[in-house]
């Protein structure tokens, strides 16, 4: 029952990284590649997650706050640049 909740959360992890590269790909503007940027780290984060629970190895989570906190220090310079500069940038 584990292993089908396993395979079932990184499946689904795994489209919804598809997804948001889609939108970083297809994305018109800055913000949108932002939003699809930001999903795709965040998805990526569920993913290391997910695998340091499964695996029940708990140097995966230092990784995971560093890999996180970049994400959202990324995200707000960007949200700066594009206030600043207008969502057209």
């Amino acid at each position: 029952m584990t292993e089908v909740l396993e395979t079932a959360t990184m499946g689904m992890l795994g489209l919804a990284g598809v997804l948001a590269l889609l939108r970083v790909g297809r994305g018109g503007s800055l913000p949108d590649k932002v939003l699809g940027a930001d999903t795709l780290i965040l998805v990526l984060a569920s993913g290391v997650a997910a695998g340091a629970g499964v695996t029940r190895e708990v140097s995966f989570l230092d990784a995971l706050v560093v890999v996180t906190l970049l994400s959202f220090v990324g995200t707000i310079t960007v949200a700066r640049y594009v206030e600043r500069r207008g969502a057209r940038a």
